[in-house]
């Protein structure tokens, strides 16, 4: 049982980490300044961050430790989700490249 679970957790950090490559890439086609590192060619860690604007950037971890999303402004963190409430926080990410016009709000 358990090593079942230990390689569908695996499974899910491979996954967010594609995602996150792919909306990396988005997001710059749409202006935002990024940078999404992945530890090896395994794919089993992340780092992502994007540039919102002026002193306002989000920076989401992901690996086999654990996952983290933190919302940065003026170089002060302003929120920190783990676990699938940071997941949740990147659908208003994938937002801005679905509907560019509309205007996101993070901090729930």
């Amino acid at each position: 049982m358990f090593l079942r679970l230990a390689q569908q957790h695996q499974q899910v950090v491979q996954d967010l980490v594609i995602n996150l490559q792919a909306l990396s890439i988005a997001l710059e086609r749409c202006g935002y300044t990024t940078s999404c590192y992945t530890c090896g060619d395994q794919i089993k860690s992340a780092s992502f961050m994007v540039s919102l604007g002026e002193k306002h950037m989000i920076r989401f971890l992901v690996s086999d430790y654990g996952i983290t999303w933190m919302e940065i402004w003026d170089d002060r963190e302003l929120m920190k989700l783990e676990g699938a409430e940071a997941i949740n926080q990147l659908e208003e990410l994938a937002n801005i490249v679905k509907y560019p016009q509309q205007k996101i709000h993070f901090l729930k």
